[in-house]
């Protein structure tokens, strides 16, 4: 089982390596594009873009009450829609495919690390450029980021809200004590399967079969006109 474990790994960083390399993002309506799974959330999918490096959204329309099943560091393959719809002056990184992507494979190791170190977001102000869980969807302009990979400098924490029985991840970065919903629904149902209303440290890692090192956070939809930070995924180094 290792030793086919071991070939189709090999086969995939064999498949990633001869893509074509861009230097900056090209997107081209009905054109097939490949991506590195970074998260999910109910209406779309985040990805690095394995031909220029960068970081995208995907716009996908999920089958009615299903949940997305993709996890990190899975290579897939999407056509873009004819009508990408890339103007969302509040997510400017987000582009909408046809249909649902397809799996290829997994990627793991070195050159995971150097893709996740090339797209980290530095720790040099308030997360996308603003104080608060929100902003006025009127305010952005196309000027911000609505993805932030964060190398958390205090590690993680699962919290359930009773109140809401609400999600939530809190971590330590750029000085600050950060507190996003989670829409990972990978970290949710760890949650849930501990029957615990926080995770931390090693429980943490064990149920999540990873330790947590990033946190990717997005900008949501606008909901009643304010788009807001969360977490649509828990990564490890690679």
């Amino acid at each position: 089982m290792a030793l086919r474990r071991d070939a189709a790994l090999g086969e995939v960083r064999k498949f990633v390596k001869e893509l074509p390399s861009r230097p900056t993002l090209t997107l081209t309506p009905g054109a097939v594009v490949h991506g590195l799974v970074l998260g999910s959330s109910a209406s779309d999918l985040t990805v690095i873009d394995l031909e220029s490096g960068a970081m995208v959204r995907w716009r996908i329309a999920w089958p009615d009450q299903a949940n997305p099943d993709l996890r990190p560091f899975e290579v897939v393959e999407a056509r873009l829609s004819d009508e990408i719809d890339d103007d969302d002056l509040a997510q400017p990184e987000a582009v909408t495919v046809d249909g649902l992507p397809r799996q290829i494979g997994t990627l793991r190791g070195r050159i995971v690390r150097r893709m996740l170190e090339r797209v980290t977001t530095p720790a040099d102000g308030p997360l996308f450029g603003f104080r608060g869980p929100s902003a006025p969807y009127w305010e952005f302009r196309g000027d911000r980021p609505s993805i932030a990979l964060i190398n958390a400098e205090r590690s993680p924490q699962l919290l359930r809200r009773r109140e809401d029985d609400s999600t939530w991840v809190r971590f330590g970065w750029d000085r600050d004590d950060v507190w996003l919903l989670c829409e990972d629904p990978h970290a949710t149902r760890a949650l849930d399967a501990a029957r615990r209303d926080s995770l931390v440290g090693k429980d943490l890692t064990t149920s999540l079969g990873f330790r947590p090192a990033y946190v990717l956070a997005t900008l949501s939809a606008p909901t009643d006109g304010h788009c807001y930070k969360i977490c649509t995924g828990l990564l490890p180094r690679s």
